[in-house]
């Protein structure tokens, strides 16, 4: 099989099959992010604080070498006061090649939805601003709130892409 053809067929990954979604929790909420930015799951360990860094970030972890930013996401939306026991993981993001950590209470599993299964999400009291929900994925009884994690991280609120880069 030539490599294009594989290039190809992940671009269409949208078109019919479903996009997979790593599930994972803050608070009593489920949410998901697309899988293809998540680079690795890692269990929680202790950060290095960086001075004068907004609260939400915890801090930096060295991966491999990299130094990578961590934010935590329950700090970060106000989601009572963040506990760090064996379920707190540490999803690795990378992020238009930006690698970045998000710290979140547990992973439950990868899910693939159809676009059927997307809905669009209601202006309702979730953590995340609308501007960063693709939607409501629905699975059975399950609801998955689906996270433009791209966008999120990017964001001005976040300031983490120019921080770091400076």
């Amino acid at each position: 099989m030539s490599m294009t053809s594989t290039t190809q067929n992940a671009g269409h990954a949208h078109d019919g099959a479903g996009s997979e979604f790593l599930a994972f929790t803050l608070g009593s909420e489920e949410y998901g992010i697309d899988i293809l930015k998540v680079q690795e799951i890692r269990g929680y360990e202790a950060v290095t604080r960086i001075a004068n860094a907004p609260e939400f970030i915890k801090g930096v972890i060295n991966l491999r070498g990299i130094i990578i930013p961590v934010v935590d996401m329950r700090i970060k939306f106000n989601l009572g006061t963040p506990v760090y026991d064996q379920f707190t993981v540490v999803i690795i993001l990378n992020i238009g090649g930006r690698i970045m950590g998000m710290v979140v209470d547990s992973v439950s599993d990868v899910t693939t939805l159809t676009p059927d299964q997307v809905k669009p999400a209601p202006e309702m009291g979730t953590a995340f601003n609308s501007d960063y929900l693709i939607g409501l994925g629905t699975i059975d009884e399950r609801m998955l709130i689906l996270v433009d994690i791209d966008k999120l991280m990017s964001s001005g609120e976040m300031g983490l892409i120019e921080k770091i880069a400076a």
